[in-house]
């Protein structure tokens, strides 16, 4: 038996009155979270769901989100996350493309969700913000049995090429992922409180989080949406042991007027990832808060751990440690030829956390995956001692506030607009969000157009992080030889046409 949930029905038998899931004032133990998680698998059963059946779910880090995730589990589904700020086009596109059975969504994600299962003709089953459930069927507390290569989750991320593709992560995949994460780098167990304000949707949320906290018994503290005063509050109130957050989290924490008296003494071990920890904003944090903070790389496509500084190791700011047990890492040239020490070159990987590959997408699995390796497109330098450093992302990639933001999808999305002609997204520095989107639009011939207008309009057809807050209207893009828009040579500038960012 190697479906995931097994891991919590095994923690509710030896654990079941210990605290699980905690938002606020309502918590629920690990013999409440699997009964729940039961009739929710019931209920699937008997509305016709079988294994291997896609059930799409469009929640913030509320509780109903572990629940219907395990529930699903139980029942041999595959679940398919959703970020909850996805319009109506963008839901409907991987409810369609993962040929999803049913979805469920969260009251206050709004009527994108809705909408979307009606376009693609499946079941929608709105939850109210209490989390009740009307469930019917007989619960189903065992897990069905699944094998270690079958499908878990199917998580969206669109590369920076073509429309978002699914990565397929097995239950072997997340499974052997939690159990490095809770025993090798978090090295947590049942005494333990985790941070849950990464959102659970997002694999570093799901895996690092919810996963591994089932895993050990530990204790996961929801915030369903990121804020900082929220997240010192929380960290005080329920003396939080682990902190996990992306860049932009620790350094709006630091920055925060009530950083100077906030009581974070509970904390032993915090985690950073989904971009690079500027060393000054580690090590103020560090000498703030008197708490060490250990940087990690992953990505959706590698359940996402792959290396990490960890405890009982050195610790060096600046890279992201050692790979992980159960994965290998290379630097390979243009030619997957292996690099010398200190040079950079292409980050490769091979082990128990590689997906199974693109959801029905085998020239996307057979691109990036070559004789073993996933070829990640990022670039990093290792030294002597096996520490790896990041030099840069993926290719074009912007990184907005810890949310991975993928031009050609904000392309598309401008090309829409009658008026555009052509249109190039790059990243610009931002002081707070690491990242801002910036989009270089040439107008049809005849065509005139003001750049909010074309902002306002990316935004009824992009999530709020997505969208472009400047836009700069010129005449013509550079381009390669082919034709191919080079993005590589957009220098945007602010002001003017750019319009204001906020």
């Amino acid at each position: 038996m190697t479906n995931l949930a097994s891991n919590l029905v095994a923690t509710a038998r030896i654990a079941g009155d210990r605290p699980a899931i905690r938002l606020d004032d309502h918590v629920l133990t690990y013999r409440d979270f699997h009964l729940r998680a039961a009739a929710v698998a019931g209920d699937l059963r008997a509305r016709g769901i079988r294994p291997g059946d896609r059930i799409a779910m469009n929640f913030p880090n509320l509780p109903v989100f572990p629940v219907l995730f395990y529930g699903a589990l139980l029942a041999g589904a595959v679940v398919v996350p959703m970020n909850p700020l996805l319009t109506a086009r963008e839901v409907e596109f991987q409810l369609r493309d993962s040929q999803a059975s049913l979805c469920y969504s969260w009251a206050g994600a709004g009527p994108a969700p809705a909408a979307a299962a009606a376009a693609a003709g499946i079941g929608h089953v709105p939850v109210p913000g209490s989390g009740a459930l009307d469930l019917a069927g007989t619960p189903l507390a065992e897990p069905v049995n699944r094998d270690g290569t079958d499908t878990a989750v199917i998580l969206y991320t669109s590369g920076t090429t073509g429309t978002p593709k699914g990565a397929e992560l097995t239950h072997h995949n997340l499974s052997s992922n939690a159990a490095v994460t809770a025993g090798t780098i978090l090295r947590i167990g049942p005494d333990d409180v985790i941070m849950g304000c990464l959102p659970l949707f997002h694999v570093f949320g799901l895996t690092c989080g919810l996963n591994a906290a089932i895993r050990a018994g530990a204790v996961l503290t929801l915030i369903p949406r990121f804020d900082p005063a929220k997240a010192l509050a929380v960290v005080a109130r329920d003396r939080v042991t682990v902190f996990q957050g992306v860049p932009t989290m620790y350094a709006a924490m630091l920055n925060h007027p009530d950083a100077a008296r906030a009581d974070m003494t509970s904390l032993r071990l915090c985690t950073t990832g989904g971009s690079a920890m500027p060393v000054e904003v580690l090590r103020t944090f560090e000498q703030t808060f008197g708490c060490e903070v250990y940087e990690g790389y992953g990505l959706s496509e590698t359940s996402p751990v792959v290396a990490s500084n960890r405890p009982g190791y050195e610790r060096r700011p600046g890279t992201v440690g050692l790979p992980v047990p159960g994965c290998e890492m290379r630097l390979v040239d243009d030619a997957d030829r292996d690099v010398p020490f200190g040079e950079p070159g292409e980050i490769v990987i091979r082990g128990e956390n590689v997906m199974k590959g693109y959801w029905n997408r085998p020239d996307a699995s057979a691109e990036v995956i070559r004789d073993g390796w996933f070829h990640t497109g990022d670039i990093a330098t290792r030294d002597a001692d096996g520490y790896y450093s990041i030099v840069d992302r993926k290719k074009d990639l912007i990184i907005r506030g810890g949310y991975n933001v993928y031009p050609r999808e904000v392309e598309e999305a401008l090309y829409l607009h009658p008026a555009v002609a052509e249109a190039a997204v790059v990243g610009v520095p931002h002081p707070s969000l690491g990242e801002e989107v910036t989009a270089v639009v040439a107008l049809k011939p005849g065509e005139t157009v003001d750049p909010a207008e074309l902002r306002s309009f990316a935004k009824t057809v992009l999530a709020p992080y997505k969208y472009p807050r400047s836009v700069k209207i010129v005449e013509s893009l550079p381009k390669g030889p082919t034709g191919k828009i080079l993005r590589r040579e957009i220098k945007p500038v602010t002001g003017g046409s750019m319009g204001q960012l906020r």
